[in-house]
């Protein structure tokens, strides 16, 4: 359950990732190791001499920032149940530009907190309650902090309330309050609330966000911003070997509340065998899930499809990129996206390197662009072709391509073009790496050349598809496309005799459609096409 949230917008925090990550990455899912889901604004502080005048800069900055602004936090909880009775999670996760920092005790990191008073209320009396103070870790910047309490209740309704005070600032305060249920006892089927995560993996430490051998981030304000590609969530099931002798089924669903009836947009199902705890831990694809407020729900049912039980959760969808054509570049701040870090250098550098993914017309478009000069232009086109690519995360997209380019350039680069424009570098960026690559510098009659060899082609639905090259001109590098059988590549009927073109008289055939060589001793290419 959520309360106490102001603001359905992506997060712009000025901070760090925080988390503790993981000594090894997670076997349970796919990816393995789970990424956070929160967007972040980063501040580039270097050290040296002038760290202190910085650090100085950077609390003016943080001061003017915070002035005026409400203390804003996301105050939710789950229901669990430990052996006979139930225990309220309440997770805590601080804005960070809504809170003052200060200097640490070090002088050199920035520090923050906030005074928490959390109270249960039952029938109108004070059921529990607990103050402290709730401090964020030593810092560069002022980031986003987060905190996990766990509190035993006796089955009953309850009214939550949570009161805020900025401790470095103590007019900055806020009060949230919501009702909760506690349904923990007996031996009937029960389920516990559905928590939303930003982060998942195996830890077994005493992190105080570890729970039965996994480190679990609470997704703050339960929103899943533009560069959330995955909804992870965390939920158990109690009593099911008393309650049933059969396997049953979960049924886990995102949907789009509508009138009269909701709209689902993503189903699926798991089927488990009976215990006295049914642990789940999902993780759901919603990068081509729109902009919008959505519902998760889990239900369970027996093999009669009767239904046992269900929990729901709502949390906001924020996926501005995802529909290209509806979407008008021309309103956002490029300045705050990737492209606006790279340089005239980097930007044009960046572009011819997507040559060998397009064709025809965008290619038109892409060289008109490079010849503008115009760096807005250029940073349009650039974030648009990525956003195209990936929605939820283009600056990853980039990056992971350009380190491709890069290696590309490195490997094949020659004495008249960069690597990536050599014909090898082209096939290599538009097709990816070979499946087999055979080089002969030195053989008989024929100039140096490569044959590359893909078993399969999906490009074209083509099966051992081979890129001949060959060097004749013998410059460094200076491999160029002889032939290919792929579908839509250069195709050469006489390559043979262009590769061996010193030895004219052992060329077999007619003089106009003829492609052969007679064998002869380290005579190869005919047994590379082969045996590859």
């Amino acid at each position: 359950m959520l309360f106490g949230t102001t603001t359905a917008r992506p997060m712009r925090c000025f901070g760090m990732k925080y988390w503790p990550t993981p000594a090894e990455p997670s076997p349970w899912q796919e990816p393995r190791r789970i990424q956070f889901q929160t967007n972040f604004v980063y501040i580039a502080i270097k050290t040296g001499a002038m760290k202190k005048l910085r650090l100085l800069w950077l609390l003016l900055l943080c001061g003017a920032a915070c002035e005026g602004l409400a203390l804003e936090a996301s105050v939710s909880f789950s229901v669990f149940k430990a052996e006979s009775k139930g225990y309220v999670e309440v997770y805590l996760h601080v804005a960070g530009p809504s809170v003052q920092f200060v200097p640490a005790a070090d002088s050199a990191t920035l520090q923050a907190g906030v005074e928490v008073l959390l109270y249960f209320k039952k029938d109108g009396e004070i059921a529990r309650y607990d103050k402290f103070a709730l401090h964020s870790p030593r810092l560069r910047m002022p980031g986003d902090f987060i905190d996990i309490k766990r509190y035993a209740l006796p089955d009953g309704d309850y009214e939550l309330t949570a009161e805020l005070r900025d401790l470095n600032r103590p007019e900055n305060e806020k009060t949230y309050r919501s009702d909760l249920s506690v349904r923990m006892t007996g031996e009937a089927l029960l389920q516990s609330d559905i928590q939303l995560l930003a982060a998942a993996y195996q830890d077994t430490t005493d992190n105080p966000f570890c729970k039965n051998g996994l480190f679990m981030a609470p997704l703050g304000f339960h929103l899943y911003d533009r560069t959330a590609s995955q909804l992870i969530f965390y939920h158990e099931i109690y009593h099911a070997d008393i309650a049933l002798n059969d396997d049953f089924l979960v049924s886990y669903r995102i949907e789009q509340p509508e009138d009269p009836t909701p709209r689902t947009v993503m189903i699926a199902h798991k089927r488990r065998s009976p215990a006295p705890v049914v642990p789940l831990l999902i993780q759901l694809d919603i990068s081509r899930v729109p902009t919008g407020d959505y519902r998760l729900v889990v239900e369970l049912r027996n093999r009669e499809q009767e239904l046992l039980g269900a929990k729901s959760i709502s949390f906001r969808r924020e996926n501005p990129f995802l529909r290209l054509d509806a979407l008008d570049l021309s309103q956002i701040n490029l300045d705050e996206e990737f492209v606006g870090e790279l340089s005239a250098e980097e930007l044009r550098y960046s572009l011819r390197a997507l040559t060998p993914k397009l064709a025809g017309k965008e290619m038109e478009a892409l060289n008109l662009i490079i010849k503008s000069d115009s760096l807005p232009a250029q940073r349009m086109y650039l974030f648009a072709h990525w956003v195209k690519q990936n929605p939820n995360a283009p600056e990853g997209a980039y990056r992971q391509y350009m380190k491709i380019v890069q290696a590309v350039d490195n490997t094949f680069i020659s004495g008249f073009r960069r690597g990536f424009e050599t014909d090898r570098g082209h096939v290599y960026l538009k097709y990816g790496p070979p499946d087999d690559m055979e080089t002969r510098e030195q053989e008989a009659s024929a100039s140096p050349y490569e044959v590359w060899s893909y078993y399969h082609f999906p490009v074209t639905r083509q099966n051992n598809v081979k890129f001949i090259f060959y060097n004749p001109s013998l410059a460094p590098g200076d491999f160029i496309l002889l032939h290919s059988d792929a579908i839509g590549e250069r195709q050469n009927p006489q390559w043979m005799r262009d590769l061996y073109r010193n030895a004219p008289a052992e060329w077999e055939g007619n003089a106009i459609d003829g492609n052969d060589i007679r064998d002869n001793f380290n005579r190869n290419v005919k047994r590379v096409l082969r045996d590859n």
